[in-house]
């Protein structure tokens, strides 16, 4: 679409200018050349007519001045076809100039070597056909002596028939011919002087005429370019602007170089005909090259004249075509800051919250700060376009009417934006400063309570307790000055712009607080007063009240005797309600209106997170089917199939994977449930449970990725790879695109972390842990599963070993019971780097080698050296001398390999793993025992066992283990659950009284577990697996129960712990736990108080020590459960070979335990 183009004034005057010099041009270039009135003749055209030289101008004059064309002798002259005797004579009478032409011509024949009957013919065709006027014909008769008699004669009698209207003379010698023309204007051949060569005269006037043919199709096409730029119409958009101003500067260049080439010419014919006068400055023109001269002068003049008006008008018409371009740059730009600025501004309007606390609005002002940071560029760039438009309007820019309003509304939105976010830090500011002045409220009213419970009671007493009290008092009444608030009304009319309700209700709760505490200091100053005053009999004082408890202003002192005055009792009673309990319930309803305020807050910010959640997710589907559909189908399209290269054909499942499956997963399934959850974004965490399992493609989908990537890199070049780009208009390639499911995968888990961030007291936090848990699974499955396929050198199929658990690098160590000593002391001390592939079934040890390339390919592969079988490995925990090694040993340490991990939480990870591996291998040996048993004592044919026979106490403590069998469901216990570390009085605890025992499926064995390890009788006595020791602290264990008898006291130390049993009597009555809190031990008081946070619900309060025995039970805290690395005591875990015979050694097991 295109604007009519408005010419101004100047660029109409230019463009008539220039158009009259292209037609001034034109016309001289014809009418200064060629004096035709008809078709014009050029010597090009007649070249070999004019080449026989029957006829020719030779440029000398007659006395007048007028032209003088020689007929020289030529045998063939009656032998000339008349249409080429015109068209010579046409043309030489075209070539002298219109004023000599008017003159006449003076014809000079020269028949001296022909005949008469030839001259008289010769002379009737040329008065015939001589197209000019005549002056004078002077004809040189022949020199013959009865020819030249017979030409008089004849001449005489016969004048009539020549038909001339001007006079011919006979003249019988040159220098006859010298009487009626000057010497000088005479050629050689006539005894003149002249010099005149007819093929450079002929050479010139090809020149000359060629050049003026040059200059008049230069002035026509200089001229319609002129008006094809006059007449173009504007593009609206950039692109077309700059695409126009482009083929018009080639254009105008192309012109410029065909001026340049026709002044190239001119200056060189201008330099032949001055040739003569410049190789001898006495040699004179004639009158015909003088001619040619000024022609040619004035050919060149008018060729650089209308150069300069071309200048001048593309000037003119490209200062416009700029002008043009930087208007819709401008408004393009305009468009794009506008709306940057509208979201700048819709965003700053978002910035209502004045904060329930100062933290809360330091906060906001620092958010605050981050956005006025990041949208200074917005603003920077705003005020940049505006000076930009206002360099357009002084620059007198044709479009000034449109560049003005769009600069004043620029101007006016950034001194808006600037306006309101200087308004928004001020509110802040100024609510900062009312937070801080109620802050400070609280705090001295807090302070006072606390200073009113500390005055101990006896000291009051006396007269100077008395006093020094009253003297405290007034001490930090007079600190009130700067603390408390004055005026109430003061407050309200002050912060009145940035009061909502519930800030109203915040100062009014503060401001209650803070009279009642006023009051309390009143009523205790009367009572002291009283016992300032001079006392006539002494008062017995009662007990003071030890001062332990008022410690800490949190601490509840409790109610004190007090025998002065029935005034003072109620004074302490009450300051001791209102600190134990009013001052906790206002703060807590003083904080709800807060607690609200962020409840409201935390659920925009899930609704944000679930918006985010939702549109990515639709920009993702819409992503995959555009790849599907622009790519992917065609290359299956018949029409495309020429572009694709035989190599690529048949690869489309190589290069998308299976793409389409999870297209079509998440544009069903996914994306429609997760819109389900739009209102209820603290729930999405159940979306994801529910799909997890279809979330595994994404692991089929990686594994391919390394084949596809390798497949694009080689047709990454491909023409149909390019041409589906172009239709699809993408600015990235397919690869980019192709990476989008590996992108989506990995951005799940951040949204959910988001989501429970936010979510984490509501309803659905359980499931968004759940949700991100699996999630992770998922992305370390993938992780491994592309480790996984990089093995190499493996025989068996890998799938048959379980699935892969974990996969990691580590330093490994060798200590085999077989070998040549040498080999292992060498092995024992040189560490081996090792890559670990832990499946379900077996572990694999295999050597990480780096390749080289690019993208996957660059990635490492693993050369398979050997694995253990998982039913025939143990492990050892720990490693004296390094937290992060341990052992891994085969066949009862046959062969043993020490492992250390890179850190120790890498360690404490596999360790846990392999744990669960060897704990699932006992289950469910023990479930097949039970099942064989069961069978047995049904009288069923039992299969023949290779080990020894069960024993009669093998059969009873089956018979315990499947009266038990609900217990042993869950072994983890076994493993993980700390033995109770207070028994009761004169009770043994199992670890004292079991036998040294080892059983073939699981071994706790170490240094000193010889009393501590644990039969299948002990695991009965005592509930189970759940008295079985901590295997990560086995040694410490023994040696502070001092191996055995009555465990030492239970030492509570600061930390981390669950809650096991509900709790509602502490001091404060808001403050209560319950059975699966977890809370954080602080710090210990006196009187055996522990002060404790709740970190479920985030409160705080003291509990009695006893209390907290019975609270956490066998809870551990974070500290205690890392593992020992004193002295040589280690645990370990593993499953005998035995389990691979189909669990027959279980019964032998059983069998030795009991025996």
């Amino acid at each position: 679409m295109m604007n009519q183009r408005s010419i101004s004034v100047a660029e109409m005057k230019s463009y008539y200018f220039f158009s009259e010099w292209c037609s001034l041009l034109d016309s001289v270039a014809k009418d200064e050349i060629m004096h035709q009135d008809i078709i014009p003749l050029y010597a090009a055209d007649i070249h070999d007519q004019l080449k026989k030289q029957f006829a020719y101008l030779s440029g000398g004059r007659g006395g007048d001045g007028c032209p003088v064309i020689t007929f020289p002798d030529y045998p063939a002259f009656s032998e000339i076809p008349e249409k080429e005797f015109q068209n010579v004579l046409t043309y030489l009478t075209s070539i002298p100039s219109l004023r000599d032409a008017g003159i006449g011509f003076i014809l000079v024949i020269d028949r001296r070597q022909d005949k008469w009957t030839s001259v008289k013919a010769s002379i009737l065709r040329i008065a015939a056909s001589f197209p000019g006027n005549l002056q004078l014909v002077l004809v040189l008769r022949p020199t013959g002596l009865i020819h030249r008699a017979l030409s008089d004669i004849a001449f005489k009698f016969n004048r009539d028939e020549f038909k001339m209207k001007v006079p011919i003379i006979m003249l019988g010698s040159v220098s006859e011919l010298q009487g009626y023309i000057d010497k000088t204007q005479l050629t050689e051949d006539l005894g003149g002087t002249l010099d005149y060569c007819h093929n450079r005269w002929l050479s010139l006037r090809t020149a000359i005429e060629g050049f003026a043919q040059k200059v008049k199709q230069t002035a026509q096409i200089l001229q319609s370019f002129g008006t094809e730029l006059a007449e173009t119409e504007l593009p609206n958009d950039v692109q077309s602007t700059s695409s126009l101003l482009a083929i018009h500067t080639e254009k105008k260049d192309k012109m410029k170089e065909d001026i340049r080439l026709a002044v190239e010419q001119g200056d060189d014919i201008l330099g032949s005909i001055t040739e003569p006068v410049t190789e001898n400055p006495e040699y004179k023109l004639n009158q015909d090259q003088l001619d040619n001269q000024t022609t040619v002068e004035r050919l060149l003049a008018q060729l650089h004249e209308t150069e300069s008006a071309f200048d001048e008008f593309w000037i003119k018409h490209q200062q416009k075509l700029e002008q043009c371009l930087h208007l819709r740059n401008f408004e393009q730009n305009f468009r794009e800051v506008k709306a940057a600025l509208d979201i700048v501004s819709e965003r700053l309007s978002a910035f209502t919250d004045v904060g329930n606390s100062c933290s809360h609005v330091e906060h906001i002002l620092k958010d605050l700060a981050n956005f006025e940071e990041k949208s200074c560029e917005t603003v920077a760039k705003a005020r940049m376009l505006a000076s930009e438009g206002d360099a357009f309007i002084q620059s007198n820019h044709y479009a000034v009417d449109s560049i003005i309003p769009k600069c004043s509304e620029l101007h006016h939105l950034c001194d808006a934006f600037t306006t309101e976010m200087e308004q928004r830090r001020n509110v802040l500011n100024k609510s900062l400063e009312l937070h801080g002045l109620l802050e400070k409220s609280m705090k001295w009213c807090d302070e006072g309570i606390y200073l009113l419970a500390s005055q101990p009671v006896d000291k009051c007493q006396s007269q100077d307790g008395a006093e020094s009290a009253l003297q405290e008092i007034e001490k930090f009444l007079d600190t009130g000055a700067g603390n408390k608030i004055k005026e109430l009304n003061k407050v309200y009319r002050e912060y009145a712009h940035i009061l909502n309700e519930d800030l109203k209700e915040h100062i009014q709760k503060v401001f209650q607080k803070q009279e009642s505490m006023e009051e309390m200091f009143q009523k205790r100053q009367v009572s002291l007063k009283k016992l300032a005053a001079k006392q006539t009999r002494p008062v017995q004082p009662v007990a003071p009240r030890p001062e332990a408890f008022v410690k800490s202003p949190c601490t509840s002192p409790g109610l004190q005797r007090d025998c002065v005055s029935n005034t003072e009792s109620g004074v302490l009673r009450k300051v001791n309600y209102r600190r134990g309990k009013s001052e906790m319930s206002e703060l807590h309803q003083s904080r709800g209106g807060s607690t609200m305020d962020d409840e409201e807050n935390l659920a925009v910010l899930r609704q944000h997170v679930m918006n985010e959640l939702i549109e990515t997710e639709r920009a993702y589907v819409e992503e995959l089917l555009c790849v599907l559909e622009g790519y992917a189908a065609e290359m299956d399209n018949p029409l495309m199939a020429h572009l694709i290269s035989p190599e690529l054909q048949n690869k489309k499942d190589i290069l998308f994977g299976n793409m389409e499956e999870i297209y079509h997963f998440h544009n069903r399934i996914f994306l429609r449930e997760l819109e389900n959850y739009v209102e209820y974004p603290e729930l999405v965490g159940r979306c994801f449970l529910d799909q997890m399992e279809d979330f595994q493609i994404y692991e089929k989908y990686c594994q391919n990725k390394p084949r596809s990537e390798s497949l694009w890199r080689q047709f990454s070049d491909s023409i149909f790879f390019q041409e589906c780009q172009r239709k699809l208009d993408h600015k990235l390639s397919l690869d980019s695109y192709l990476l989008k499911p590996v992108q989506r995968i990995t951005k799940y888990q951040l949204l959910l972390k988001e989501m429970l961030k936010y979510s984490k007291n509501c309803e659905g936090a359980e499931d968004l842990q759940e949700a991100l848990n699996s999630i992770l699974g998922i992305l370390k499955a993938v992780n491994d599963s592309m480790h996984q396929i990089a093995i190499t050198g493996y025989d068996g199929n890998l799938n048959e070993l379980g699935k892969l658990l974990m996969q990691g690098s580590f330093n490994v160590w060798t200590d085999h019971k077989k070998g040549h000593s040498k080999v292992k002391d060498l092995a024992r001390f040189k560490p081996m780097q090792r890559h670990l592939f832990l499946h379900e079934k077996a572990v694999l040890f295999c050597k990480k080698r780096e390749e080289n390339g690019e993208g996957y390919e660059k990635a490492p592969s693993y050369s398979y050296k050997h694995s253990l079988n998982m039913a025939a490995v143990g492990i050892t925990e720990n490693v004296k001398g390094d937290a992060k090694k341990f052992e891994i040993w085969y066949n009862a340490r046959e062969e043993v390999y020490i492992i250390q991990a890179p850190t120790p939480e890498v360690k404490a990870t596999w360790v846990n793993e392999i744990r669960k591996v060897l704990t699932s291998q006992l289950q469910a040996c023990r479930e097949a025992s039970q099942h064989r048993t069961l069978e047995h004592t049904q009288s069923l044919p039992l299969p023949a066992s290779s080990c020894t026979s069960p024993s009669r106490n093998n059969i009873r403590n089956v018979k315990k283990m499947d009266e038990r069998k609900a217990d042993l469901t869950s072994l983890e216990g076994y493993v993980t659950t700390v033995a109770p570390k207070y028994p009761e009085k004169g009770k043994e605890t199992p670890s004292s009284t079991a036998k040294s025992q080892t059983l073939p499926m699981i071994l706790l064995t170490g240094p000193g577990w010889a009393k501590t390890s644990h039969s299948l009788d002990a695991s009965e006595e005592n509930d189970g697996w759940s008295s079985a020791e901590e295997p990560l602290n086995s040694s410490d264990a023994e040696e502070e129960g001092g191996g055995g008898g009555e465990r030492n006291e239970m030492k509570l130390t600061p930390g981390k712990y669950t809650v096991v049993s509900d709790y509602e009597k502490g001091v404060s009555e808001e403050f209560a736990v319950k059975g699966g809190d977890l809370v954080q031990l602080i710090r210990e008081g006196e009187d055996g108080l522990w002060y404790v946070k709740n970190l479920t619900t985030g409160r705080e309060g003291w509990i009695p020590a006893n209390n907290l025995l019975m609270l956490i039970g066998n809870s551990k805290s974070a500290q205690s459960l890392s593992s020992s690395e004193s002295g040589t005591a280690s645990s370990t875990l593993s499953t005998s070979s035995s389990c691979s015979d189909s669990c027959n050694a279980s019964s032998t097991s059983f069998s030795d335990i009991k025996g």
